[in-house]
């Protein structure tokens, strides 16, 4: 079997802690310590983040997104692949080598996808783009921890909470979907986003698209 080999590093803004790039042949995997944060050969559940929500979204006039975290592209592919020509799609990711690693060592698992007249990648914290809309996107998709908990990036524990479910559901329109992507269940936050006033459904995905692999979970909470 070939070995793993270490193309790139990433410190996180906060400092506490370094993302790492790895490549064995074709395969690519994205590791913050002995955590896989995600490889290139499973996709499925990350696509289904897309795929739910944009069933939400069918016959919508002009349907805008927010996709948080870029990771290897999946979502994000899967979403232009279900969109309709007018729709626009914002990709807020944090960290900057991230969206270098996408147009270097991993554009063929991007696929073009970046250059898509539908989409606009920005160098942003996403809890800072979802606080500075109102009323502006019919979905926001988070794929930003490993759950509603700020793994990666401890200050993301801000956007599960009770306030920042709210800012994200003032970002929101009228039936606009939040949708969260996670490893496993979390039966506190489903109850925190139903106290937070949303109509909150709970998928469970498995991690690859042959339907083997672990089980994740996919939130889906509905602006009332």
């Amino acid at each position: 079997m070939l070995p793993w080999t270490t193309l790139d590093t990433a410190i996180l803004p906060d400092g506490s802690g370094t993302l790492r790039l790895k490549q064995r042949g074709g395969e690519f995997s994205i590791m913050l310590g002995s955590n896989e944060l995600m490889n290139s050969r499973l996709s499925g559940s990350e696509e289904a983040l897309a795929g739910l929500t944009c069933q939400r979204l069918a016959g919508r006039p002009r349907p805008s997104l927010l996709i948080g975290g870029l990771g290897m592209g999946f979502t994000l592919r899967a979403a232009l692949a279900a969109l309709p020509p007018d729709a626009a799609v914002e990709v807020a990711e944090l960290i900057p080598e991230v969206a270098q690693w996408a147009r270097g060592p991993m554009t063929p698992v991007f696929g073009g996808c970046l250059d898509d007249p539908r989409v606009t990648l920005s160098i942003v914290d996403v809890a800072a783009a979802i606080a500075a809309a109102e009323d502006r996107y019919d979905a926001i998709l988070l794929d930003v921890d490993n759950g509603p908990e700020g793994l990666t990036i401890a200050a993301n524990d801000r956007l599960y909470g009770e306030a920042g479910l709210g800012i994200a559901k003032a970002a929101l329109r009228p039936g606009g979907v939040l949708a969260i992507w996670s490893q496993g269940p979390d039966h506190g936050f489903t109850r925190r986003l139903k106290a937070a006033g949303f109509a909150t459904e709970e998928h469970s995905v498995r991690a690859s698209r042959t339907g083997r692999g672990a089980r994740h979970v996919i939130w889906l909470a509905t602006r009332r």
